[in-house]
């Protein structure tokens, strides 16, 4: 009897060092602008070539600007970063390149499943920690250091120690008003940032099963938040509906070979896990975070902890997190003023993230005192809002539709918040300067970032 992770884990190993790593042969393999060129570079120094370029895809994004991508980028850090990232793609004969102004060029997590690069029963890899999204698909997918992405490109294969397994069960239904993001946001800030080190999750259950392919993917994103290697979904109907008819996804027969594949990987009845947790969906709220981690979050209408509520160990960072943030332990965030709001990164860039903000926002005003950045993750993401016509809905209420990339969810680009000023962020963290030096940064969904673009401050959604 074998675990979902089991399963995949095993089909990919290539050998195993006694009392040591395994070799685990890597199926796709992602790469962006900023954790690639010191591994070309190794690659160069050694007079080696890349082993199987047709299985890396390569796309620009944290260093993208989100407006204006037909003009030379004006940053020179960005720029040289953009321009490196070129060279080495033709330099080592990439086929599958996407840069800055190409069609199908967006953000990394985004791009790959949205193409058909992401398939069930892969190991997928990338210099990025949130290529955990790809386990939304019954992906083994995990974030590397800059050694590994060189050792990926010149063998295809990777060294890695055999995680622990964890298996976290929500039961019932979400409540209406809630989503993906909440029921992450509720699972970080239960678990904390350190809760689930060294396992990989798969995440099951009701709750689970009734999630779009758009939202498994905003939960496994944020299984890094929590400590996890990585995190998945077996797959089912709607990843393979999802799948099926994608550029890179399989045709005919062989798309009949590999559904037949697909539909074993599922955990086997009466498997073990090393640790198993259960939550009951009924008991999210839409969440907020008032600190300067992803597992300092709560309900929307609740209070933050008092200091007697945090562990003696906790308590120095729990203060100097709030100083930072200009709160007070016992006050609640409802109603507080807000000055920016950011929907997109690869955690909440995809189009249903945009259709759920624009059906808030529809018949409503974007609020005078906020800057709101609306970046998709992607081209497609981008067509399918000016074709489903959600780009009239959003630009009547008052918003602009910016060009793709990673934006505001990091300090790398133009959009960075300046500081002292709060914004309510669909990304994936809130550490002090990410989304610019003296930021301050509230996690939340895409539903509780509209009411706060329309209203201006921190509102619940449901009211």
């Amino acid at each position: 009897m074998k675990t979902l992770f089991d399963k995949i884990w095993d089909a990919h190993v290539v050998s195993t060092v006694e009392d040591g790593p395994t070799q685990l042969y890597i199926d796709r393999h992602f790469c962006h602008e900023v954790t690639s060129p010191q591994a070309f570079n190794g690659l160069r120094a050694r007079g080696l070539k890349v082993f199987r370029p047709e299985l890396t895809t390569m796309t620009a994004d944290h260093n993208t600007p989100t407006i204006n991508q037909d003009q030379p980028v004006s940053d020179p850090i960005s720029r040289n970063q953009l321009d490196t990232f070129s060279k080495n793609a033709a330099e080592f004969n990439m086929p599958l390149f996407f840069p800055l102004g190409h069609i199908k060029n967006g953000v990394v997590h985004i791009i790959g499943p949205e193409n058909g690069f992401t398939q069930p029963g892969m190991t997928i890899v990338c210099g990025d920690s949130h290529t955990s999204t790809h386990g939304a698909f019954g992906t083994i997918a995990f974030g590397i250091g800059t050694s590994e992405v060189e050792m990926v490109l010149a063998t295809q294969c990777i060294l890695q120690s055999r995680p622990k397994t964890m298996r976290i069960t929500f039961n019932g239904k979400l409540n209406d008003g809630v989503n993906a993001k909440d029921l992450a946001l509720y699972m970080i800030s239960r678990l904390t940032t350190g809760g689930a080190t060294g396992y990989f999750v798969e995440y099951a259950g009701e709750a689970i099963r009734n999630l779009s392919m758009e939202e498994r993917m905003t939960v496994c994103n944020l299984s890094i938040e929590m400590g996890a290697r990585g995190g998945l979904i077996a797959p089912d109907q709607k990843t393979f509906d999802y799948v099926n008819g994608r550029e890179f996804a399989p045709k005919g027969a062989e798309w009949d070979k590999k559904l037949a594949y697909w539909k074993t990987l599922k955990t086997d009845e009466g498997a073990a896990f090393d640790k198993e947790l259960v939550f009951d969906a009924a008991d999210i709220q839409p969440m907020i975070t008032y600190g300067t981690n992803p597992g300092m979050g709560m309900g929307i209408n609740e209070s933050i902890p008092t200091l007697n509520e945090i562990d003696e160990a906790g308590r120095i960072s729990f203060q100097k997190s709030l100083e930072y943030m200009g709160f007070q332990a016992g006050e609640k965030l409802e109603g507080k003023t807000i000055d920016y709001v950011f929907l997109g990164s690869c955690t909440n860039g995809r189009i249903e993230d945009f259709r759920v903000f624009a059906n808030y926002v529809k018949g409503k005003k974007k609020a005078n005192n906020v800057t709101a950045w609306l970046v998709p993750g992607s081209w497609m993401v981008e067509k399918q809002i000016r074709e489903e016509e959600l780009y009239e809905i959003l630009t009547e209420a008052g918003f602009l539709l910016r060009q793709p990339g990673c934006s505001a969810c990091l300090a790398m680009n133009d959009d960075k918040v300046p500081a002292g000023k709060y914004a309510v962020s669909t990304s994936n963290r809130n550490f002090e300067g990410r989304q610019g030096p003296g930021a301050r940064t509230i996690l939340a969904g895409p539903l509780v970032a509209a009411a706060a673009a329309v209203t201006g401050k921190i509102t619940d959604p449901r009211a």
